[in-house]
């Protein structure tokens, strides 16, 4: 397992966070989930984030999207310092640059398919392109599921229909949270594939968190975390050898 390499020019990374720190709570109580963690995630580049419960996995994600503000450091999508913006533009951002994926769907029941699709549009008072989204729609293989609800589909088709809802901004990040932990094998298969593609077809950036060997080795670059810091990272490789790795570290 190899130290982190040196960080591309900011213009070829799509997300980086410098010296950054995030704290929960205060005096005795206090939790420091991450400790001074620097890392640059490149363009069009497909990295998983692993470690044990509480290694701060999910908190460099959260901090990484805009969606939580470290106690010290910056974090920059792009080149825009996310620590310069006020919450009304950071949220504008993060509907415009950041699509989500999660283990939970987060589907709203009444809508269609299409309507959950294109949700983030609607919220940010943009254009519905309506085309665009069936194009969306299509291109994760359910462009004849636009008209049917949520509970009509299974789970890995809601996610699938999830994960066009977070392509449907057209983002410069993906962010995925345990996105195949509520699917069998085989469907959380076809989801990393999908994510995979989003990556070498579209030139997108993915940043996946999961605690699955055989999803991390989906991923370009596998960065591991421990006790809130940057352990380790490994080149794309077998979920054996990832296995071991998470071992060494005590996960």
């Amino acid at each position: 397992m190899s130290a982190m390499t040196a960080a591309p020019p900011v213009f070829d990374v799509a997300v980086s966070l410098r010296s950054v720190s995030k704290t929960y709570g205060r005096g005795g109580g206090a939790v420091r989930a991450l400790d001074d963690v620097t890392a640059a995630f490149p363009r069009g580049s497909f990295t998983a984030v692993m470690g044990a419960s509480g290694s701060g996995k999910s908190t460099l994600m959260h901090c990484a999207a805009g969606l939580d503000r470290p106690t010290s450091g910056s974090v920059l999508l792009g080149d825009v310092d996310l620590s310069t913006l006020k919450e009304t533009a950071l949220t504008k951002l993060r509907r415009e640059r950041v699509g989500f994926v999660f283990q939970a769907f987060n589907l709203l029941p009444a809508l269609t398919v299409l309507h959950n699709v294109t949700l983030p549009l609607r919220l940010a008072g943009q254009h519905i392109d309506r085309k665009w989204a069936l194009d969306v729609l299509a291109g994760v293989g359910l462009a004849d599921k636009a008209r049917r609800r949520p509970a009509e589909l299974s789970g890995g088709q809601q996610q699938r229909v999830a994960i066009a809802r977070a392509l449907v901004t057209r983002p410069q990040l993906i962010v995925a949270d345990e996105p195949t932990g509520a699917l069998d094998s085989r469907t959380g298969r076809e989801i990393l594939a999908l994510l995979r593609s989003c990556v070498d077809g579209s030139g997108q950036t993915v940043l996946m968190v999961t605690h699955d060997p055989v999803a991390a080795s989906y991923a370009d670059r596998v960065v591991f975390l421990s006790d809130g810091r940057i352990a380790g990272s490994m080149p794309r490789t077998d979920p054996a050898q990832i296995a071991a790795a998470m071992t060494r570290l005590g996960a």
